[in-house]
């Protein structure tokens, strides 16, 4: 039975709500790679990437972009961003295309990692770097709260999910944010222990994706004295 998903109306980006949304797909781009994805925002506007054959690869749609750039407030002047399961990169290189100072694009990948390289070269895109690697490890050598933007976008079958939440959470700086897209809703009760929460959330057919915030940490209770 085909899904269709009901939307409802998305809240203006600036009013957090921890409540999961819905945002309606265009076409089947949230199931099966397009052969070719656009980046939809800044100086690389329409600029067309190739999106190959690839098991697992799953660019995410223009109206999920056209969202998660909504709450993030468009302009990303001067952040320093880390796409550690960059695909197509199409997440990172719209980070940059609105500004970004610096974002790292990491993929496995060999094929992928050439693809990103020829489109870096392409758009002479200076602020963003490629590397080829693991993405978590990627995440747990980066200096502790050195980014603005943590994007995390594994394949749906990884079991990476958790321990990348935990890294991002320690590379954001205090007002720094992570952004998640999953297979399935993540709750403020799950995410407590990684030390993020809750920003904002929404769904699109299959896709649940969440911006995420660094949790304050919570006063130790004072111990007390002895006897």
């Amino acid at each position: 039975m085909k899904y269709t998903p009901k939307p409802i109306a998305i809240e203006p980006a600036g009013k957090p709500s921890a409540k999961a949304q819905t945002v309606k797909p265009k076409g089947t781009a949230h199931l099966k790679p397009p052969g070719e994805i656009r980046i939809i925002g800044g100086q690389y506007r329409r600029t067309k990437i190739t999106v190959p054959s690839h098991p697992g690869l799953r660019p995410t749609p223009d109206r999920v972009r056209e969202t998660l750039f909504n709450w993030l407030g468009q302009d990303l002047t001067g952040w320093r961003c880390a796409d550690v399961f960059a695909g197509t990169g199409v997440l990172g290189f719209e980070a940059a295309s609105r500004g970004a100072a610096d974002v790292l694009l990491c993929e496995q990948d060999p094929a992928l990692v050439l693809q990103l390289k020829a489109v870096q070269a392409r758009l002479k895109a200076s602020t963003v770097r490629v590397e080829r690697g693991d993405g978590l490890s990627a995440l747990k050598r980066l200096d502790a709260g050195s980014l603005q933007l943590v994007l995390i976008d594994p394949p749906f079958d990884s079991t990476v999910f958790e321990a990348a939440l935990k890294a991002a959470a320690q590379a954001i700086s205090p007002t720094g944010m992570v952004y998640l897209e999953a297979p399935r809703v993540w709750l403020d009760e799950e995410l407590a222990p990684l030390g993020l929460k809750i920003h904002r959330s929404a769904k699109a057919g299959a896709v649940h994706f969440h911006l995420l915030a660094k949790r304050e940490a919570t006063p130790q209770e004072p111990q007390p004295l002895p006897a």
